[in-house]
């Protein structure tokens, strides 16, 4: 069966050229003139994609977003916005519009708008969400079955997505997600993590360069926007970019167009923007370390991911999780009273400090089952249960404490490595007499042996 397309467009030669294009790509469009007729048409047929200029006569492109999401939620709808109408562009989004194309008309970018459009299409509109999203992202609490849906909503379009939360809730997980449930999912996923590339490289890193640009460019190389083009770019701590960097950054999404390092000509490029940060990016803005124009650009969208203090009911399926993929397909239960602990406690390093804890709890249990004693739980800390926050605002933690966190992790497994491969040579590699040395099971110093690599 044909595709069909709804064009809407006060002016002739723009029709004419738009169904000229789609019609070279098999497609059937019918066209209208004004909001009015294309509200008429939409009643009357089926589309799979509706193209809309923002100026019409009797309203705007806007008006067309807003009935579509509400007489037609699902259907993709893209806006034709005039050139460097970038507020024009946000606020479509914001209303639920699939994605934007500037005039004058790139066709190429317009082929490929429509293509990632139909993807949508062709999707069972007002699904469930899937059983995908509901494994890679676990949790029956009201706040974690929102995000899902949101999720999967999200999938559905090309809007930047800006996913707030702490440090260790999930952040990449929920990115990874919209990627893989979306029309890209074929499509290549690039996380960086921007605070971890050096200020001097950003330029080369994220556009990429022309042999011999700089010393050390020995070759070309495809930056992270080429790399990801046609799928998805995912900047991961987007807060930590320098300022001179974020005005490159806010012109090559405008622009969908970025320019090598030592080039001339600029690259085409097509991928969706979604970033991340443990930091508040508002107050950033107030405080002038991050431009406003690109704070605009990146949150069209955003996604709150509560932390796991507020939703203390997902901990149990997360704590079984965790400890099946932990233990290699053979994991310990948590007796009743660890499950509690656990839901009491407060969780500042979030999924991923449960993680720590139940990897640590593996290896350190004697017994068939995990009990409190085994989670070893930090005692300092504040250990009482939060109420659930419909909007948690994000608790940065400084650069300082993730590096001494870093080191002293590093640290203890340096000493842990040294003290089993001293008790390897003792016992002339005899596992079980080198367990019995350093007072721990077997199993848990098989467990070590693996975690860190020991042949």
């Amino acid at each position: 069966m044909t595709n069909q397309v709804l064009i809407i467009d006060d002016e002739a030669d723009i029709r004419a050229l738009l169904e000229l294009t789609l019609g070279r790509m098999n497609l059937e469009t019918r066209s209208a003139g004004t909001v009015t007729q294309a509200i008429e048409l939409l009643r009357q047929y089926p589309f799979d994609l509706c193209l809309t200029d923002m100026r019409l006569p009797d309203g705007d492109g806007l008006d067309i977003v807003r009935h579509i999401e509400d007489k037609y939620h699902g259907l993709p709808c893209a806006v034709i916005t005039a050139h460097g109408s970038m507020e024009t562009a946000i606020a479509a989004l914001k209303a639920g519009a699939f994605d934007f194309v500037s005039k004058p008309l790139n066709l190429n970018d317009l082929r490929a708008l429509v293509r990632s459009a139909l993807n949508v299409a062709r999707t069972p509109r007002g699904a469930a969400p899937s059983s995908e999203a509901t494994a890679r992202l676990l949790g029956t609490s009201d706040a974690m079955q929102t995000v899902r849906a949101l999720i999967e909503r999200l999938a559905r379009g090309q809007a930047p997505v800006y996913i707030s939360g702490e440090s260790g809730t999930g952040k990449e997980l929920a990115a990874r997600l919209i990627h893989d449930l979306g029309p890209r999912a074929s499509q290549p996923f690039v996380p960086v993590n921007c605070g971890a590339i050096p200020e001097q490289l950003m330029e080369s890193e994220f556009f990429g360069h022309k042999k011999g640009s700089f010393t050390g460019a020995f070759a070309d190389k495809e930056g992270l926007f080429k790399t990801a083009d046609g799928g998805t770019l995912f900047l991961d701590e987007v807060g930590d970019l320098p300022v001179p960097m974020q005005v490159k950054l806010l012109r090559a999404i405008q622009e969908k167009a970025v320019r090598p390092v030592g080039s001339q000509q600029e690259i085409r490029v097509d991928v969706r923007i979604l970033s991340a940060t443990h930091r508040n990016l508002h107050e950033l803005v107030q405080a002038g370390a991050f431009r406003q124009d690109l704070y605009y650009r990146l949150n069209v969208i955003e996604l709150a991911i509560p932390p796991l203090r507020d939703r203390p009911a997902d901990i149990p399926d997360l704590a079984a999780h965790l400890t099946t993929r932990l233990a290699h397909g053979k994991p310990l239960p948590l007796t009743p009273a660890a499950i509690a602990a656990l839901q009491q406690y407060s969780f500042p390093g979030n999924v991923r400090e449960l993680e720590n804890i139940m990897e640590r709890a593996l290896t350190l249990c004697e017994g068939s089952k995990i009990d409190v004693g085994d989670l070893h739980l930090p005692t300092h800390g504040e250990r009482h249960l939060h109420t659930a926050s419909a909007t948690p605002r994000p608790v940065p933690a400084t650069e300082e404490a993730d590096r001494q966190r870093q080191s002293l992790e590093e640290h203890l497994a340096q000493v842990e490595r040294a003290a089993i491969e001293k008790a390897l040579r003792d016992s002339h590699n005899n596992k079980t007499a080198a367990a019995k040395e350093l007072g721990i099971t077997f199993r848990a110093l098989r467990y070590k042996l693996e975690k860190l690599g020991i042949e």
